[in-house]
């Protein structure tokens, strides 16, 4: 009942940092409706929890920290979240609650199968551009069609390093269209 995890579907899985991650992530986490649909400052369009999108399986991997509270910590400076974001970005479940992120309440389930004493998740909303919203399909794929360089070569890393389990209906459209198969051996 001490294990605290952290929920990955993106980045987080080839590109750890200093998230103090103990062993493999696991392929059998919680379904999540997860898209990619959020741009970031460098342009990528990057895999979030997103209301309608296809539900997959996401991946988890247990954390050496001493309690939740460390956890989100972890994560956020993982995700170069700052700690008045922190309530924002970083979802949570515990036994005793859960923030009120997308997905709290499948996680929550989830964790509370295995016993888990917290999960933690990276909880940033869909945009595009400064439009907090679900971006089309068609949005994206032009977006990332669009970049060129260094931009379009960190699109290109993280579209193509996402686990092979996360499968979605923009990565289907982002392969057909721009030929950015899966890199990843997960």
């Amino acid at each position: 009942m001490d294990q605290i995890v952290c929920l990955g579907w993106g980045s987080l899985i080839w590109c750890q940092k200093a998230l103090p991650v103990i062993g493999e992530w696991e392929a059998d986490g919680p379904g999540l409706p997860i898209e990619f649909a959020r741009e970031s400052r460098d342009g990528r369009i990057t895999l979030v929890i997103c209301e309608g999108a296809r539900v997959v399986t996401t991946l988890w991997a247990a954390l050496n920290v001493p309690n939740l509270d460390a956890a989100k910590m972890a994560l956020a400076a993982r995700e170069s979240v700052t700690a008045a974001n922190i309530r924002y970005s970083i979802g949570w479940c515990s036994p005793v609650g859960a923030s009120e992120h997308r997905g709290a309440a499948v996680i929550s389930q989830w964790a509370a199968a295995r016993n888990l004493a917290g999960v933690v998740w990276t909880a940033l909303k869909p945009k595009i551009g400064t439009d907090n919203r679900v971006p089309t399909q068609v949005e994206v794929v032009g977006h990332l069609g669009g970049l060129r360089g260094l931009q379009r070569d960190t699109a290109e890393e993280y579209v193509r390093h996402a686990p092979r389990q996360i499968v979605t209906s923009y990565r289907t459209a982002i392969e057909d269209t721009l030929g950015w198969t899966p890199l990843g051996l997960i």
